[in-house]
């Protein structure tokens, strides 16, 4: 259940306003000014590879840090639930941290096209982009640190990134097909990062509380 979340988490930032409005600008660059939908796939593929590989990377640190720190399992709980709550909150609007408002710009201008251009390009994405799309990233990364297993760590953020880029994928071969849902989603960013920021909150307070892992137990048996 608990990788189940985080796909949904990768799904919401994919939708979020931070990565959504700029698809277009990357497939573009993946099509490399030619509207063809095998490179355009191609070059999504690559991005996508390369932001999974850091993500898995982050992830098996994460699993590393919550695997020394198991010892002290309440004072983590209680961390890192509080921690997504501010997350969740934040997404809301209803408070207003600048490191999840802004987005780090790396100069990085590939040269080419292709599967290892755009892997680098998803490598740079992976970095310059990771405070605009903290929340949730930052809520699967503290998930996975709450396991204590670098092996669970590297799932649960291999989950985060199949949610992030399976949509990613699909819309390189289908974009014109789902101009009608990006313009809806466009247009209804208020609501949606309200549910999602309280999607949030709830799953930190069940974090903070220690019961995260008793309501997975139960969702399982169900």
């Amino acid at each position: 259940m608990q990788y189940l979340i985080v796909f949904l988490e990768g799904i919401i930032t994919f939708i979020s306003p931070c990565l959504l409005p700029m698809l277009p600008v990357y497939l573009s660059y993946f099509a490399g000014g030619e509207q063809k939908k095998e490179q355009t796939l191609i070059g999504a593929i690559g991005f996508v590879t390369g932001f999974t590989i850091m993500f898995l990377l982050m992830g098996a640190l994460a699993g590393t840090v919550g695997n020394a720190l198991n010892s002290h399992q309440n004072i983590v709980n209680i961390i890192t639930g509080i921690i997504v709550i501010i997350f969740g909150l934040s997404f809301m609007g209803v408070l207003k941290i600048g490191l999840l408002e802004r987005t780090m710009r790396i100069n990085f201008n590939p040269s080419g096209h292709g599967f290892l251009p755009s892997m680098v390009f998803g490598f740079v994405f992976s970095i310059g982009w990771t405070p605009c799309v903290g929340a949730f990233l930052g809520s699967a990364l503290l998930l996975a640190s709450q396991h204590g297993s670098v092996l669970k760590g590297i799932l649960m953020l291999f989950c985060y990134s199949l949610g992030l880029g399976i949509p990613f994928i699909i819309s390189a071969v289908v974009i014109d097909s789902l101009k009608g849902a990006f313009t809806w989603i466009k247009s209804h960013y208020k609501q949606i990062n309200t549910v999602c920021g309280l999607f949030l909150v709830v799953v930190g307070v069940f974090m903070a509380t220690g019961y995260f892992g008793k309501l997975l137990s139960f969702l399982s048996v169900i």
